[in-house]
């Protein structure tokens, strides 16, 4: 299959700034890189799965590659990274709003069996890797083997309710209902490591928002800056000469979430293969191309995806209470850290509201 799920490919794959799933359009697809400020006054709005995701797997102990985790035992990395970043995120002067994923299409069903399995097989590889003291490998595999529960989601969704920022629950998937918005004027773009978001139609893009920052390259003594990517669909679309409908054919040639793809087709090849048949029957016609799944189905999703009306977005004022209780009190993080950053974020959120609403875009 073309796609991958956060594991151990994508952590290899951060020498290329990736931490991916979804459709795997890098070598067509790209954007200009920006400072995190570059974005300031921009409401942005971020696939909270895939962020969180993205938490778990990178904020983890040297050198077993544990998460991190309260007296309980409980996993609080998610905690952590959705805290923290976010508040960077605002402090540069962005307005975020979080989308969190619904219930998933039928037809993705063997790519949820797909990725608890490649979860599975990294933690027993992360375990014998520990037991023969290989620690760097184990480091990998303990990344790849990083699962969100929907405990750790709620405990997200209640954590950003104290810092006051707005979220939205999706009926389906989390990047479709950015796209809607994206396209709707209600955010200037959406931000998640996947491609997909494109597919489903959304303007612009932003990359590697939630994990900014000085990297280690894996199994190098080699740091990189990893910065925010913009990609905008229209300049896309326009540079390879393609409708936001051939691009959706590229990438359910290549393998998307919701199917495998076609064998030893690539982003470049697919692009080739739009240009010269005119629709997916043809496509499907001149490659017999079959699958499990529905592929007119999993066209439609892309191209009128499911989404709900959004209300108009409201920041509020972060409750400090609130937000010790829960990080100190009941997740055990240092009470001086979480109050020196509680103090960043009171300050950054008096200086967003007292920006015009017209002046965000």
């Amino acid at each position: 299959m073309a796609l991958y799920n956060g594991g151990l490919k994508a952590i290899l794959s951060l020498e290329e700034k990736d931490l991916v799933m979804g459709v795997a359009l890098g070598d067509l697809v790209k954007g200009r890189t920006l400072e995190l400020e570059d974005l300031g006054g921009k409401v942005i709005g971020i696939d909270a799965f895939n962020a969180l995701y993205q938490f778990i797997s990178i904020i983890r102990q040297k050198p077993t590659g544990e998460p991190l985790r309260d007296s309980k035992g409980r996993i609080t990395s998610h905690l952590s990274g959705l805290f923290y970043r976010t508040i960077n995120m605002i402090e540069a002067g962005i307005r975020p709003v979080f989308v969190f994923d619904g219930k998933p299409p039928e037809f993705k069903r063997k790519e949820i069996e797909e990725r608890i399995r490649t979860r599975e097989e990294a933690e027993q590889k992360w375990k014998e890797a520990i037991e023969s003291g290989r620690l760097e490998e184990a480091f990998i595999y303990a990344q790849a083997s990083a699962r969100l529960t929907d405990e750790m989601a709620e405990d997200a969704k209640k954590l950003l309710d104290y810092m006051g920022i707005p979220w939205i629950q999706a009926p389906s998937e989390g990047e479709a209902q950015l796209a809607v918005m994206c396209r709707d004027g209600m955010i200037f773009a959406s931000a998640s490591q996947d491609y997909d978001s494109l597919l489903f139609g959304s303007t612009r893009l932003v990359r590697n928002l939630s994990i900014t920052g000085r990297r280690k390259l894996p199994r190098k003594e080699v740091y990189v800056e990893i910065k925010p990517e913009l990609i905008e669909l229209e300049r896309i679309l326009s540079d390879l000469g393609i409708t936001r409908e051939q691009l959706i054919l590229i990438g359910m040639l290549v393998g998307t979430d919701f199917n495998a793809g076609v064998e030893r087709v690539g982003p470049k090849k697919a692009l080739k293969l739009v240009k010269e048949h005119k629709d997916l029957d043809e496509l499907m016609r001149k490659l017999g191309w079959e699958e499990e799944v529905d592929l007119h189905k999993v066209f439609e999703f892309f191209l009128d995806p499911p989404s709900i009306k959004v209300p108009p977005l409201k920041w509020k004022s972060p409750n400090r209470e609130k937000l010790l209780e829960l990080m100190v009190e009941e997740h055990d993080f240092s009470r001086e850290r979480v109050e020196k950053a509680l103090d960043k974020l009171e300050k950054a959120m008096e200086r967003s509201s007292q920006r015009s609403l017209a002046s965000w875009v």
